[in-house]
């Protein structure tokens, strides 16, 4: 087993894309990747890990994707301890089509994760980002990477290193 676990739910494909992105730049020796819908089977795979990057797109009013649905209501309802356990998360949205509820289900997940105790790292500022409204922002800040692979793709690449970058200190495995 790798150090860190990558988990992710995508419809479209692009929170698959960023995954894989993140797990090659990081090193595959170092990641376990799942899809929320192909590879999860239950809350216990994520307890597995002590370093958790998870990947969720935002889709309608700011809801999480499909595949994260079940298992984050089975969370709510069970209350599994995520005590020691350092989560950073990403994620895809549209910051014109959608830009009312820009990665918003990172808002969600950030409040869920963190209720549950773990320690949530990966923040982002907003600076260079072009949206009206997030409710994934708490104190002035993104709570995790969001990406615009629609309206800023060139924007990604370096968001990503940059987002890497920061985690260093909370994810040894990153920083070798």
């Amino acid at each position: 087993m790798a150090e860190i676990g990558i988990f992710y739910g995508s419809t479209s494909g692009t929170t698959e894309e960023i995954a894989e992105k993140i797990r090659e730049l990081i090193g595959e020796d170092v990641c376990d990747i799942y899809s929320m819908e192909d590879d999860f089977d239950d809350v216990d795979d994520l307890l597995k890990y002590d370093y958790l990057l998870l990947g969720c797109s935002t889709w309608g009013a700011g809801e999480v994707q499909n595949d994260w649905r079940e298992p984050l209501f089975d969370m709510e309802v069970d209350k599994p301890d995520f005590s020691g356990k350092t989560i950073a998360m990403f994620g895809p949205g549209d910051c014109d089509g959608h830009s009312k509820h820009f990665v918003g289900a990172l808002g969600l997940m950030y409040d869920q994760f963190k209720a549950l105790g773990a320690k949530m790292v990966g923040f982002v500022a907003p600076d260079d980002y072009t949206y009206e409204k997030s409710s994934a922002i708490r104190d002035g800040m993104f709570v995790g990477l969001p990406l615009d692979e629609i309206n800023e793709s060139e924007k990604t690449d370096e968001r990503i290193s940059s987002w890497l970058e920061s985690l260093k200190p909370y994810f040894p495995a990153i920083a070798t």
